[in-house]
């Protein structure tokens, strides 16, 4: 980390990264998905009425539109310490190298994936099970609807999509009766 590393912002790093950053670029991750397939204990949910948060999925013909970050040498080592305070809370998340795309340009950053084997993992779930679950938990960081949304609001406002967030938005939306601001 001599010069510096990337962060790959694919869920709430987008909209609440937390530590300074000296470049932000849109970036694509090939052979894995965004998924929401992680239960969440600490922060959009409780252990006795778990949230769901996104992680990162493999899948091999699949990719991730995101954010990537480059954090300055300088501060390399209080901003690992505060992703992995962030992020590895409950270690159900794996640190991984991916390497991203940048518009052409390969570089190596680092992600927080999906650990199928943690008891946290919830793949496999439909949409309408997700908005279920998403339209009811809250945590200590709030309503985990508020994460969905402000992920949607976040990758529209850079100018990306997401289909099936976006379905599952509507799913949550119709639950909660919420109707999108359209000003």
């Amino acid at each position: 980390m001599g010069d510096g590393f990337w962060v790959f912002g694919y869920g709430s790093l987008i909209w609440h990264p937390g530590f300074d950053f000296d470049d932000k670029r849109l970036a694509v991750l090939h052979g894995w998905r965004r998924a929401f397939c992680m239960n969440s204990v600490v922060y959009r949910g409780t252990p006795e009425a778990p949230g769901l948060v996104l992680a990162l999925d493999r899948d091999a013909g699949g990719h991730c539109l995101g954010v990537a970050y480059h954090v300055a040498s300088a501060s390399s080592a209080a901003t690992l310490d505060y992703l992995r305070e962030r992020e590895l809370v409950s270690y159900a998340y794996d640190e991984a190298r991916v390497t991203l795309d940048l518009g052409g340009e390969a570089v190596e950053a680092l992600a927080y994936v999906s650990n199928p084997a943690h008891p946290q993992y919830r793949g496999g779930l439909s949409l309408e099970e997700q908005a279920e679950v998403i339209a009811r938990a809250r945590g200590p960081r709030g309503a985990n609807a508020d994460y969905l949304l402000n992920t949607v609001e976040s990758l529209e406002a850079l100018g990306l999509s997401d289909a099936d967030l976006v379905r599952l938005a509507g799913l949550v939306r119709d639950r909660l009766k919420v109707v999108p601001n359209k000003g």
